[in-house]
């Protein structure tokens, strides 16, 4: 569990930190926590290679670590970037194997260094072509995988199991307090990092699912494998690393199935499912919330959709569908919620907007819509569909009942208001 905090695209190497986006776009309070964490990290490392704490370090299995992350790293280099541009808060980072490993066989400097270069290889491979992975949060999760080694080395040589051979009981307990000592940790100082950096985060956000905690002790368990061959049998090692790749691999899976349960395949918005539970989550916010907290409901229907249809087909309707929803989504804010709530209708989570300004938002969509034309380009030429028009209906919480089902019954209400008195147009 290293990363804290998706989609993107090529992004070029930042440029000093003074030009970092950090500075406008993380809280002071954040920055404040990760530079703190960064200057703790460099210094402890710094000031442990210097004086030799821990003992001496074995330069060969400094080196097969560093190699056996860089190369597990590139060969499953697409499917890292694949999940990063599909999860939001990413809680899981397979690269603990060779950390636990790392703070088992080397001192507390020498696996921090470890860590800093597979962090760096990765950001150079990986992350830096990811949008959601900006300099500023690969420098702060570098520096917790540093301190999370750290403590985990440094808790065997005070413990005095730190040459505690690894085949033995008292290797299995230095196996065992590293795994928990690192895991403890990295959970501490990341959640700490999400909760400074986000508004309100849930549970899940701070320390992962049940789930994204289960992968991490399997990854933890490999690193102790890992351990234990380049002690015994340093050719076992490759043992680990097919099992460590399909992990990997089933990581992907996960998140792409879990995309997909909540994603329309005609549009790319979230379906009914998705939306019902964002909404849950911000009604549960807004209750906690002082006065003024709320948040509003935007209930969109496709007008005469069904002309569209039995006029050029379903599948130009399903064209016309996807245009619409991209015309919705550019005119609400990067922090609004669309879905498609099924046939023609779409539905909008507005949290914590004002009365006016719910109303600037819907209108702003109406007109986005009037003005679009669809482009459809056949075999038989080219079809430009438009003279396009939506009713919106408007709820707003907790002007509309204690209740999620009272605001999305009120913006229904409006919703059929709006296209009895006559079509394109808003209803409150």
């Amino acid at each position: 569990m290293q990363g804290a905090v998706s989609r993107g695209t090529r992004s070029r190497w930042p440029g000093w930190p003074a030009r970092w986006v950090m500075w406008s776009a993380a809280r002071p309070r954040w920055i404040v926590y990760a530079v703190a964490c960064e200057t703790v990290a460099a210094g402890a490392t710094v000031a442990a290679l210097l004086t030799g704490f821990g003992g001496a370090v074995r330069p060969v299995w400094f080196a097969a670590l560093v190699a056996l992350g860089i190369a597990q790293a590139e060969m499953s280099r697409r499917i890292e970037r694949l999940r990063r541009w599909m999860s939001g808060q990413t809680h899981i980072n397979v690269t603990s194997v060779w950390y636990l490993a790392g703070a088992v066989l080397l001192p507390p400097g020498w696996v921090a260094l470890l860590a800093v270069v597979l962090y760096v290889h990765l950001w150079l491979r990986v992350w830096r072509h990811v949008r959601s992975r900006p300099a500023h949060r690969f420098a702060a999760s570098t520096a917790w995988a540093m301190l999370s080694c750290f403590a985990a080395s440094a808790s065997l040589t005070m413990a005095g199991l730190g040459n505690a051979p690894l085949e033995t009981w008292r290797g299995v307990g230095a196996l065992v307090l590293a795994a928990a000592v690192f895991e403890i940790v990295n959970i501490v100082l990341v959640a700490a990092g999400i909760y400074l950096y986000t508004s309100k985060p849930s549970l899940a956000d701070l320390v992962g699912t049940r789930e994204d905690n289960a992968f991490e002790l399997a990854t933890l368990c490999l690193g102790g494998l890992v351990a234990l061959a380049l002690v015994v049998q340093p050719v076992l090692i490759l043992c680990a690393v097919a099992p460590l790749l399909l992990l990997h691999r089933y990581l992907l899976l996960k998140q792409q199935l879990q995309v997909a349960a909540v994603t329309d395949e005609k549009t790319g918005l979230l379906n009914t499912a998705g939306w019902h539970r964002l909404a849950r989550r911000e009604f549960a916010r807004a209750r906690r919330r002082a006065a003024g907290g709320g948040f509003a409901v935007l209930m969109i229907d496709l007008d005469h959709f069904k002309r569209i249809n039995d006029t050029y087909g379903h599948l130009t309707g399903d064209d016309v569908l996807a245009e619409v929803a991209v015309a919705i989504t550019g005119s609400v804010r990067a922090g609004d919620t669309v879905a498609r709530f099924g046939g023609e209708e779409f539905v909008v989570l507005l949290p914590a907007l004002g009365g006016a300004d719910v109303l600037g938002i819907a209108e702003r969509v109406r007109a986005a819509v009037r003005a679009l034309t669809v482009v459809i380009s056949s075999g038989t030429g080219t079809l430009r569909i438009g003279d396009l028009s939506v009713s919106i209906g408007v709820a707003r919480y907790p002007e509309t009942g204690p209740a999620l089902d009272d605001v999305l019954r009120v913006a229904d209400e409006a919703l059929y208001r709006a296209k009895d008195a006559g079509r394109d147009r808003v209803a409150v």
